[in-house]
């Protein structure tokens, strides 16, 4: 039997995870949940957000659905989620974006760049290691052009005009492009950001290093509509997770209005993962379904509770 790490987390990942596991629950779904209470409110009842015994823990599952986590207000505390894709080697990203004006998906390297951990924190300056290797690059390029196989076009993103470091990231990608037989361009990152909102639709597959990839998702999300649509992979090549890309919004945490689009399409990415497309598939059609009725959470403009909108979810797949 499969075994789900499940960590609901802060502020609204308990409530879009309940409602993910309701969708899976629904859809036929057999697997063993493992619950892990990790995050900001254990921090505050014990000093720890997450143990190694907790990693040790997860790497005895399948793989991790994740909800959202608030980072501990501690300058010399780290990222849990920072720490689970490093230690589980969760190098790949992959971040969906799909509206009427946008079809594409970033693919964002995980583990490098500026969130690598090398760190200095002084009162007069503060200091942050910018990571980029060869094999990180190439590894990232390699899952991007098997996904672009796929679909029709690749762009590098990068600032290799300014950063030096993007030389060997924007080196390394082309190499991994033409050797796989790709059609790509590339673009500077500011180049980017503008044309995703004056133009998403020439974006197919796009390839990146972690922050830039971090902020375009997150911009995407907004042409998308809301981040609480939006849905995320982090793949290695033993473990997985999958999250919404949505933060743990402590500012409408407990009041049953967070949209769980993002979380019920991420525990879809979970079934394909598995190779179970066809319930993956059967949630999102349903989930489409249901937004285009009209059926939708306040961030949407709608006035659906996240239990009203997961109900309305679960009536489309059952008339399917």
């Amino acid at each position: 039997m499969k075994r789900i790490a499940l960590v609901p987390g802060d502020g609204i990942g308990p409530e879009v995870i309940s409602s993910a596991v309701r969708i899976l629950n629904e859809a036929g779904f057999d697997g063993e949940l493992v619950e892990f209470d990790i995050g900001y409110g254990r921090w505050r009842r014990d000093g720890k957000a997450i143990t190694d015994e907790d990693i040790e823990r997860m790497k005895d599952c399948d793989c991790i659905l994740f909800g959202a986590i608030t980072t501990p207000p501690d300058p010399g505390y780290s990222s849990v989620l920072i720490r689970i894709r490093k230690e589980l080697d969760l190098y790949a990203n992959i971040r969906p974006l799909r509206s009427t004006r946008i079809d594409a998906i970033i693919v964002r390297e995980n583990t490098e760049g500026l969130y690598s951990g090398l760190e200095v924190i002084g009162d007069e300056e503060a200091r942050t290691v910018r990571v980029i290797t060869k094999r990180g690059s190439q590894r990232i390029a390699e899952v991007a052009c098997r996904i672009a196989s796929e679909r029709s076009h690749l762009t590098i993103i990068h600032k290799a005009n300014v950063l030096k470091s993007d030389v060997l990231f924007l080196r390394t990608c082309r190499e991994v492009a033409e050797r796989y037989g790709i059609r790509y361009d590339d673009m500077l990152v500011d180049a980017a950001a503008y044309s995703m909102v004056i133009r998403p639709d020439r974006f197919d597959v796009m390839v990146t290093t972690n922050l830039f990839g971090d902020i375009l998702s997150d911009e995407g999300a907004g042409i998308v509509g809301s981040l609480g649509l939006c849905a995320s992979a982090n793949l290695g090549d033993r473990w997985a997770l999958f999250e919404p890309i949505h933060g743990s919004a402590p500012d409408i945490a407990g009041k049953g209005i967070a949209n769980p689009v993002g979380a019920i399409r991420s525990a879809a990415m979970m079934l394909e993962w598995f190779g179970d497309r066809e319930r993956a598939q059967l949630i999102n059609h349903a989930v489409d379904s249901t937004l285009s009725r009209g059926v939708t959470t306040p961030d949407l403009g709608g006035s659906c509770t996240t239990s009203e909108f997961t109900d309305a979810v679960i009536g489309e797949i059952r008339r399917a």
